[in-house]
């Protein structure tokens, strides 16, 4: 993706986009899936939109899919915006602190709803500058935002013990027999300059990690966990670049294998 070329809202909604293809390539080396995904700026737009580079993409690379990335839209859906994810979360004032003071989102808009016992806080990766002042105009903004999220909050589940949401990820919370399943929901993501420094400035901030840069099978990205537990996928805006150390010491030839986080 050029993501040099996108507004930031544009750059975090495709984001979101990208990282679910990656359970599909735990049968392929990390050379090729950075060429086959993250390095498309290698290859020409005419070759891309070919149905054989575009095979990587599927379970067992059977799946044409280059007829969905062609032609205009559907009729009637030109306005149409990839506007909010929605995530659950135990206290509001922690995923806000998070999402704001160490990933950068703004709050642009929030309601409270008493009488449902329940509120909804809307952050996006923009300036506060942007935000409009009137709840009717933040409204009106927020709904037109691609790549926001919607963090919502049930009240009393702060003063519950332990975790509250399952994440989706080898996750047991909130099961019946305690086992841990295989949700569907796999993570968020933003992508930032420079991943290692990113990385740098999250342990500074006593960030979670489960894979820094260096670990694991795919180099030069990482992730990180929110209050609640949700995975946060960390990608560059630009090439996969691989740096020698990270920011836990782990060198570039080190690291575990590629782990599947929904096991």
């Amino acid at each position: 993706f050029l993501f040099s070329s996108m507004n930031s809202a544009a750059v975090f909604r495709l984001s979101l986009l990208v990282p679910h293809l990656a359970s599909s390539f735990n049968k392929f080396s990390t050379t090729a899936i950075r060429k086959a995904i993250f390095l498309p700026h290698t290859t020409s737009s005419a070759s891309y939109s070919s149905s054989t580079s575009l095979k990587m993409s599927a379970t067992e690379g059977k799946l044409d899919v280059s007829r969905f990335m062609a032609g205009p839209r559907p009729e009637g859906t030109s306005d149409y915006v990839m506007q909010q994810t929605m995530i659950r979360v135990k206290d509001p004032e922690k995923s806000l602190k998070f999402y704001c003071d160490v990933l950068g989102f703004k709050l642009i808009m929030y309601r409270e709803f008493p009488q449902w016992e329940f509120n909804v806080y809307f952050i996006a990766p923009v300036e506060s500058a942007s935000t409009p002042k009137t709840a009717e105009d933040q409204w009106d903004y927020c709904m037109k935002l691609p790549g926001c999220i919607e963090v919502t909050w049930n009240y009393g589940s702060e003063k519950e013990e332990g975790k509250v949401y399952n994440t989706g990820n080898s996750d047991s919370t909130g099961t019946s027999d305690e086992k841990k399943i295989r949700g569907g929901f796999g993570h968020l993501g933003i992508s930032v300059p420079d991943v290692y420094e990113a990385c740098e400035r999250f342990k500074e901030k006593d960030v979670e990690f489960t894979k820094t840069p260096n670990s694991g099978g795919m180099k030069g990205l990482a992730f990180v966990k929110d209050p609640d537990g949700y995975l946060i996928e960390i990608l560059p805006q630009g090439p996969m670049i691989v740096k020698d150390v990270d920011c836990n010491g782990v060198r570039a030839d080190g690291g575990e294998g590629y782990k599947d986080n929904s096991k």
